[in-house]
């Protein structure tokens, strides 16, 4: 019978966290906090201690458009990692911490699978140390700020027509995506339309990921724009003086997390803005201390390179200074062979054409990556078993002929020992030249329009760009404000380059549509909302919580 993934994970025993983190790492006891055995977070002060220490080499990992058949992602970084320190690299994961909504709905957890996880994965996929808690808390008190302020007295002249802050939570609710608020008469507020987010989509998840240090938290929260006067001032947190308690609420999330994988190697997981919504990049502080404490750090972003690997550049990299080594494109023949036309239940046959036919939203993420963000390549083909040789060998082929390294990994089903392929060829792409600072797809100086007309274009391949008139309105009244200095962050569909999730491929010339627009000032970037996306998910017909039970020994069951 085959293995689940919780299964494989019961079967490792893990490494007392503590002794993990002196050995490996060499940090000390003291510099730890430790959350049970297994997990703990990383003390701030050492964290900041770490600058003066040479950085490693930045490896990102990013894939081809997701689709049902799977790609991978997460897996293949735990593989990659395991398998350079089999090499006898320093190797440290720096990934993104799971969503408890999406857990409990389709998409599944964030900690790999097969022989590449990292552990403790219930926890980790459950409540973990509690960050995401924190941020949906520290959220929802400056709403409660805001409603507060108007109740007694509005010194501030905030319009209530115009408060832009929703709510959040972690958990998928499409029940809660537009809702009527106060209700009931003057003692319950001001009566009002809103809604929730989920905590992934949060500008507070964004800045937590984007902060450097508890000043700049803190610095960043007081910048969050969360309504307008009636003469169109913006009204920050700073100005309802929330930002403070908000840090306070923030301060022991923001040390990153420490945990393992299978194979006893280090992996940071902290911060999880979703890709599709949000910018999809783990924390900067967790990325930074990777980076001091290995010779190579391995980072996600997001979905397809069209979402995250674009964000990691034109926000992350550009905030940061960050300047990745190598990218790793992974994908599969099943994904492949779906974007050439073939549905899910039909992959299991050698299907050449139908490949052939897919490997243009390769080609399509290839180009972007290399001639667009001016970043190295090797394409990981995550291997699963109903691969034909046939099918390996026309993908190998293709890719040489693009003049990109490829490597077959086999880390799912072998752990390290299966990867060690794809370890040597990033090691080797890593170490061919200086790094050298990426390229961005747009300039600062760019209007906003302009940035997100560029981005359509050149990563999407889309022929225009349209805006619903609310859109429109807000885009110009941003710049008019002095906010089109900023990055643009798309918020859309990560099955396709375009807005319509059936539109496989690597389709060209349609129609970007933006719907709404919305300012994080303090996360410092700007939102189009484009198509259908949802800021806040709903659940699937049969959704992974209704597997999800304990036993009678207590122990998770059901967990992937």
């Amino acid at each position: 019978m085959a293995l689940h993934d919780l299964d494989i994970a019961r079967r490792v025993t893990p490494r007392r966290i503590t002794d993990l983190a002196r050995e490996r790492l060499g940090i000390a006891d003291e510099h730890l906090v430790p959350y049970g055995h297994h997990k703990a977070k990383i003390a701030l002060p050492y964290v900041q201690s770490l600058a003066d220490r040479p950085d490693g080499k930045l490896i990102l990992v990013t894939a081809t458009s997701p689709t049902p058949a799977g790609e991978g992602k997460t897996t293949t970084s735990i593989g990659l990692a395991d398998g350079m320190n089999r090499l006898g690299h320093q190797a440290v994961l720096a990934l993104r911490e799971p969503s408890i909504g999406p857990v409990f709905g389709m998409k599944g957890g964030a900690t790999g699978g097969g022989q590449a996880q990292v552990v403790p994965m219930e926890d980790i996929n459950l409540h973990f140390t509690g960050d995401f808690h924190a941020i949906a808390l520290a959220h929802n008190l400056l709403a409660a700020m805001i409603d507060n302020h108007v109740h007694h007295g509005n010194a501030l002249g905030i319009d209530v027509r115009r408060v832009f802050w929703r709510r959040v939570m972690d958990m998928n609710d499409r029940a809660l995506r537009h809702i009527a608020m106060g209700l009931g008469g003057p003692r319950n507020g001001y009566p009002r339309e809103g809604g929730f987010d989920i905590v992934a989509a949060s500008e507070v998840m964004a800045i937590f990921c984007l902060a450097t240090s508890l000043a700049d938290l803190k610095a960043r929260l007081g910048r969050i724009v969360v309504a307008e006067t009636r003469d169109r001032r913006p009204v920050t947190a700073a100005d309802l003086k929330a930002h403070g308690a908000m840090a306070v609420l923030l301060k022991d999330a923001l040390a990153p997390n420490l945990v393992q994988t299978l194979e006893h190697n280090p992996a940071l997981l902290h911060g999880g803005p979703f890709g599709n919504i949000a910018h999809g990049c783990n924390s900067l502080i967790a990325t930074h201390a990777a980076l001091k404490l290995g010779d190579y750090a391995i980072t996600e972003a997001g979905f397809g390179a069209d979402l995250g690997a674009e964000k990691f550049i034109d926000i992350k990299c550009r905030l940061s200074g960050l300047a990745p080594s190598a990218a790793v494109v992974v994908t599969t023949v099943r994904a492949l062979k779906m974007h050439g036309g073939v549905p899910k239940d039909a992959l299991a046959p050698e299907n050449l054409p139908a490949l052939e036919a897919g490997l243009a939203n390769l080609d399509r993420h290839l180009h972007n990556l290399r001639e667009g963000l001016g970043l190295p390549c090797v394409v990981a083909i995550n291997h699963f078993v109903t691969d034909t040789a046939a099918e390996i060998g026309l993908l190998q082929s293709h890719v040489a002929e693009r003049g990109a390294p490829c490597a077959v990994s086999r880390h799912w089903a072998e752990g390290g020992a299966g990867a060690t392929d794809l370890a040597r060829a990033v090691v080797a792409v890593a170490e061919q030249a200086p790094t050298t600072a990426p390229r961005f797809t747009y300039a600062d100086t760019d209007t906003l329009w302009d940035k997100l007309t560029k981005l359509a274009t050149t990563v999407y391949g889309a022929g225009r760009v349209t805006a619903s008139p609310e859109a429109e309105a807000r885009i110009a009244q941003l710049q008019a404000q002095g906010w089109g200095q900023l990055p643009v962050c798309v918020a859309k569909t990560q099955y396709s380059f375009s807005t319509d999730p059936k539109l496989l491929g690597a389709p060209s010339g349609h129609t970007l549509h933006v719907r709404e627009v919305r300012l994080s000032a303090g996360a410092g970037f700007v939102v189009m909302v484009c198509g259908d996306v949802m800021t806040m998910p709903g659940l699937p017909a049969r959704p992974g919580a209704e597997t999800i039970d304990l036993d009678d020994a207590g122990q998770v069951t059901g967990l992937f």
